[in-house]
């Protein structure tokens, strides 16, 4: 709901997934413009979703922002290889993430 605010501004379209086996059957059918998953998704975590994405041609291209409470070197490390295009800790802020979400649809994304 917190993404659905701040993106909502912007007028993004958000597609909520409530685990990560949901997320990857709802990506076998679909390519976004943008990926927003969380490390702490349940069954399949936002990392590995994210290197299984960039595994596949349709997917490999889609940007991916990986939220997380974590502030560890392993969890950045992990986002680095999968590879995401940014990590951003949780809690969100608003008007950064949406220029964030901004940057790196255009493929402008900060190094992790």
């Amino acid at each position: 709901m917190v993404l659905d605010m701040i993106l909502s501004v912007d007028a993004y379209d958000v597609v909520h997934a409530s685990d990560g086996r949901e997320t990857l059957e709802w990506l076998k059918g679909n390519t976004p413009d943008l990926a927003i998953l969380d490390v702490a998704m349940p069954f399949v975590d936002g990392i590995d979703i994210c290197t299984r994405m960039k595994k596949v041609s349709r997917l490999k291209d889609v940007p991916v922002i990986i939220l997380t409470a974590l502030r560890d070197e392993r969890t950045r490390q992990r986002a680095r290889l999968a590879p995401a295009d940014a990590l951003v800790a949780k809690p969100l802020e608003g008007k950064d993430f949406r220029e964030l979400a901004r940057r790196v649809m255009a493929g402008e994304g900060p190094p992790i």
